[in-house]
């Protein structure tokens, strides 16, 4: 305001009547002529979160400035420009456990799987997980469910909300594609919707073996991960954000192929030709 109606008023009457020091003004009217010095930077960490199809967090960002612009920031400097720009990481996001602060516990179950993720048949050991999809719609939700023994999907399902229905769908698919679950092993991680009453009771109606992962351990997940990790590589990573109907049709398209056509290398089969020996 000072600055603007300089050629109206002295300087010195409006900064008596702002409750400005004059030195203060002048600093400010000096940098006026100054470049901004976050402009480079900010090119730089742009750069470099471009590079990262959009990955990189602000500790990544700084090494890759470090390797390919030999430029030394502290990493709190990072995370004010990658704020500044409004940029973030778009990698999965951390899901929500179960824990303190007045919240219950509802269904707790012991780890039975206990990283042992041998399986001498079908259908005696499968894991199950929820991972994040970006759309143009926003966040989208894959539910998915896995065996042990062949490495093949049961059941998935891809939503717009992370809600019970979701996992109910995918536990109700796996149902009747199988014809026998009881004593399957169902090993999940501590996420708030495989503790609900709802899970609980749609396990015993399957007359499945819950199993849990420790908290924040995704070791003890490992088989389910892996899966999603070829799933975003192989399929999504090769596309921009889809609709929700399109990266539906990528996902059921990936899953079939990688059920019946993808060779893995340590039997040389696909999922699907390794279920059919055992009968």
């Amino acid at each position: 305001m000072i600055y603007h109606c300089r050629q109206k008023y002295t300087v010195k009457a409006m900064c008596l009547f702002f409750g400005v020091s004059r030195a203060a003004y002048y600093a400010w009217v000096r940098q006026l002529t100054h470049a901004d010095r976050d402009d480079e930077r900010l090119d730089w960490v742009r750069e470099a979160f471009g590079t990262s199809h959009q990955t990189y967090g602000y500790r990544r960002i700084r090494l890759w400035l470090q390797r390919h612009r030999n430029v030394w920031l502290n990493h709190k400097t990072v995370l004010r420009l990658m704020r500044k720009l409004g940029i973030r990481s778009i990698a999965r996001r951390r899901k929500t456990y179960w824990s303190g602060s007045g919240v219950t516990m509802l269904h707790r179950y012991p780890n039975v799987l206990q990283r042992d993720f041998a399986a001498v048949q079908p259908n005696q050991k499968w894991v199950t997980d929820v991972t994040y999809v970006r759309t143009q719609q926003g966040w989208a939700y894959l539910s998915t469910i896995k065996d042990l023994y062949d490495g093949f999907i049961v059941a998935h399902q891809v939503s717009s909300q992370n809600s019970w229905a979701l996992i109910r769908r995918t536990l109700e698919q796996a149902r009747q594609q199988v014809d026998q679950t009881a004593g399957v092993i169902l090993h999940s991680d501590q996420g708030v919707l495989y503790c609900s009453k709802d899970y609980h009771r749609l396990t015993q109606e399957l007359q499945a073996q819950p199993s849990m992962s420790r908290r924040g351990n995704c070791w003890d997940n490992a088989p389910m991960e892996n899966f999603f990790s070829h799933l975003k590589e192989e399929a999504l990573r090769h596309y921009k954000p889809l609709t929700l109907e399109q990266t539906r049709q990528v996902i059921d398209e990936y899953i079939h192929f990688y059920n019946y056509e993808r060779i893995q290398l340590k039997t040389k089969l696909t999922p699907y030709e390794r279920r059919c020996q055992f009968h």
